[in-house]
């Protein structure tokens, strides 16, 4: 159902890969709520996604760019303005790869040169798009950014490896530039902490499927699905939500708050 929350918005939508994604459900959610969307991913994972297939769905413009590069970046946020003739409403930042995870060394041996690859690609590439953003005064007035997280920034799960570490510093980018932009100009920046979500890039870490599994026995109203975040940030991007900034909000039904439950009471006891 549709309630023309984002008529007359436009946005860009980072990291769409296949139709598991949450970015490929969010951008399906704001076209129909109203949005026009231009579509960008880094060239490797257009190669290995669909994002044309997702791209003649919402009649979006597909623009390639490696988030760790401000060239890129300038490039797309150019080419994105020519587009909509004008400034950018949204933004949605779901990029992460880690290669210390890709390549299963554990946190206790980290391969530094890939820890400072996986900080850059999961975590000061949204600093670098909202530093390309405010370097080019891109983002309209009450713009809204939402950038995706994992409770793992909080709480250890050791299979997450350094994830967690870019998910914290994620978050803290979102709050450090959020202050920035408020002030500048009523730009929002938020982080969204969803539940675990079984996406192709989720997949990659080990033990994933008992995530998924402890997190829905722990969680009063179960997980939340991939769907239901794109519903949510559809939400974030709305002048419903205009003085919601600098948080980390958490997606989760529940899960973040609970501190245990029959269910995992009763798994325990078997």
């Amino acid at each position: 159902m549709s309630y023309n929350l984002l008529k007359g918005k436009k946005g860009i939508i980072f990291g769409a890969l296949d139709e598991r994604s949450i970015a490929w459900k969010t951008a399906l959610r704001c076209h129909e709520e109203g949005a026009q969307i231009v579509l960008s991913n880094a060239p490797v994972a257009m190669r290995m996604g669909e994002i044309n297939k997702l791209a003649e769905k919402v009649e979006a413009p597909v623009v390639g760019a490696d988030a760790t590069s401000m060239d890129d970046l300038k490039k797309l946020f150019e080419e994105a303005t020519k587009h909509f003739n004008g400034g950018v409403d949204f933004v949605l930042h779901s990029i992460g790869m880690s290669l210390n995870v890709r390549k299963g060394k554990s946190y206790t041996e980290l391969d530094y040169g890939f820890n400072q690859k996986t900080l850059d690609i999961s975590s000061m590439s949204l600093h670098r798009v909202l530093r390309t953003a405010w370097d080019m005064d891109a983002i309209n007035e009450w713009g809204s950014v939402v950038a995706l997280t994992y409770i793992a920034a909080q709480r250890v799960f050791p299979d997450y490896s350094e994830m967690a570490d870019a998910k914290a510093l994620l978050e803290s980018v979102a709050r450090s530039f959020g202050y920035h932009y408020g002030v500048r100009k009523k730009v929002r920046v938020n982080t969204v902490s969803q539940s675990p979500t079984a996406t192709t890039a989720g997949s990659g870490v080990k033990g994933f499927d008992g995530f998924i599994d402890y997190a829905q026995k722990m969680s009063p109203m179960g997980n939340a699905t991939g769907d239901q975040c794109a519903d949510y940030c559809v939400s974030l991007f709305s002048d419903l939500t205009r003085m919601v900034t600098m948080q980390n909000l958490f997606h989760d039904g529940g899960f973040s708050f609970t501190g245990v439950t029959p269910e995992v009471i009763a798994q325990m006891g078997k």
